[in-house]
């Protein structure tokens, strides 16, 4: 079954980690997702990493959606409006946004107090966090909303209630991921009288690219990663967030989650669906109860 079959989704930020795993989950469920970010094959972003837009969309394409990739750096206002001409072009609508940019990840000064950061990777990463997605929901959402039942999902590093609840390791990131929670219940608010509908959402600890090699593990050993952090064995694959996605877009009766903000854990207990290897990681619990309790690693009742 298709049940997105017919759709159009955006996954901006496409290229790997969490966009790449909603991307193929849009995909799996049948829609044509166009697949934005800035490293192609012929040309490499400053993160120098050899995903690229077009690996996604072949991922798409071979789970039986239609994956089109478009080199986009949406910090670029000219390049975000051209592609959503293009989109329009094309297909004539817009139904799922995802704003997953992000690329801040190699400029976090962690732990470090903001008059010791850099200011200039600090201002870096609050453009890469906040003002993409703003520039993006800017030119994208009048298409979206030309048919009710849109949907947008902000992505973000945290649930509305644990980053109220926690200070993440750095003021800059710290703000970039709140102001993002923040986005979708603005958006909330000016979607509704079209009846499209916006929410927040978050991967737990996500094995993304990055991640593996952090650990120095693949996805096929990541569990030889739990030998350097117990606490590891509750993360989960981005096909994981990107199953919450594809869940939420499914949903007829999404718009009374309206405003809300959601994990992927939270959103697999909604829904009822699993991870790759069967599990249903519940991260956030897990890190409050357990990690910040200062309990021992043990992830039983969590996934």
């Amino acid at each position: 079954m298709k049940p997105l079959e017919g759709k159009i989704a955006l996954v901006a930020g496409g290229t790997r980690g969490a966009g790449r795993g909603i991307a193929m989950e849009l995909g799996a469920a049948g829609a044509t997702v166009y697949i934005t970010g800035r490293t192609t094959r012929n040309s490499v972003s400053e993160y120098n990493r050899p995903e690229t837009i077009e690996e996604t969309a072949e991922l798409v394409n071979e789970l039986g959606g239609i994956g089109i990739p478009v080199q986009v750096d949406h910090l670029v206002a000219e390049q975000v409006e051209a592609l959503v001409k293009r989109i329009e072009k094309e297909q004539g609508r817009l139904d799922i946004l995802v704003n997953d940019i992000w690329g801040g990840e190699n400029i976090i000064e962690w732990s470090t107090p903001v008059w010791e950061h850099s200011l200039e990777k600090g201002l870096r990463m609050l453009r890469l966090a906040v003002d993409t997605h703003l520039i993006t929901s800017h030119y994208a959402l009048p298409l979206l909303i030309k048919n009710e039942g849109g949907l947008v999902i902000e992505m973000t590093d945290g649930t509305k209630e644990y980053n109220e609840n926690n200070y993440r390791v750095s003021m800059f990131y710290d703000l970039a991921k709140t102001s993002v929670n923040r986005m979708a219940k603005a958006l909330s608010h000016e979607l509704s009288p079209y009846k499209c509908t916006a929410v927040s959402v978050s991967p737990g600890w996500m094995r993304s690219e990055i991640m593996l090699e952090v650990f120095g593990v693949t996805e096929e050993n990541w569990q030889d990663g739990i030998e350097k952090d117990p606490n590891f064995a509750i993360s989960e694959t981005p096909r994981f967030v990107g199953r919450a996605v594809a869940a939420l877009a499914m949903d007829d009766n999404r718009h009374e989650l309206n405003g809300q903000s959601f994990s992927s854990g939270d959103l697999a207990k909604k829904y009822d669906f699993y991870d790759l290897d069967g599990s249903q990681p519940d991260c956030f619990r897990y890190l409050v109860e357990v990690v910040e309790a200062g309990k021992p690693a043990n992830v039983e009742g969590y996934k």
